[in-house]
């Protein structure tokens, strides 16, 4: 599973979401049974993220050097 996603779509959660912006999923196989994402959105004040469609999202692989950033970010 692809760790990382870009948003393609934030027609239902524009406070949340940035479309053209690189997020972070966390692991989660009952979100994945209900075809959603758990996703660390720009409201950080949950640190085990939000529900979103997977639609709205797609999987994205990243060199590693981008990883290192975005995880110390």
């Amino acid at each position: 599973m692809n760790e990382y996603v870009i948003c393609i779509d934030n027609n239902t959660n524009p406070a949340s979401l940035i479309v053209g912006k690189v997020y972070h999923i966390l692991p989660d196989t009952e979100a994945d049974a209900h075809n959603m994402l758990r996703v660390i959105d720009e409201d950080t004040s949950e640190a085990d993220g939000y529900l979103y469609p997977a639609s709205m999202f797609v999987a994205i692989d990243l060199p590693i050097e981008a990883r290192r950033v975005l995880e110390t970010a």
